[in-house]
């Protein structure tokens, strides 16, 4: 029966996965809310995706169930994705801006 205190099979106990997997999301939100840079945004967006993985695959560890495991996939699959568009708009928004600032390419006008 895993509860709170559950230690997965290295002998580290889950609640040191799910912090580490709260202060990156923590670090993540921050960089998404606080920087101006859209590359920043971008990868604080792709910390958060990691840090929820992360707590999948400890619960999937303490639970002995592949189904985190299975939602990680999907999750990573997501995220490729999102990574390969994003950053092609990215690259297209600075080739017609000259710069990446996200006030300063608010609006879609030229």
């Amino acid at each position: 029966m895993p509860d709170a205190l559950a230690v997965l099979h290295n002998g580290v106990p889950i609640s040191w996965y799910l912090m580490l997997s709260a202060v990156l999301f923590a670090l993540g939100v921050a960089g998404f809310l606080f920087r101006r840079n859209i590359i920043t945004v971008f990868m604080c967006i792709e910390l958060m995706l990691n840090a929820v993985n992360l707590s999948f695959i400890a619960f999937a560890n303490v639970h002995k169930q592949v189904s985190g495991q299975i939602f990680v996939f999907f999750v990573m699959v997501v995220a490729a994705a999102e990574a390969a568009v994003g950053l092609a708009i990215i690259l297209t928004v600075f080739k017609n801006r000259s710069t990446l600032n996200i006030d300063e390419i608010s609006t879609l006008k030229n």
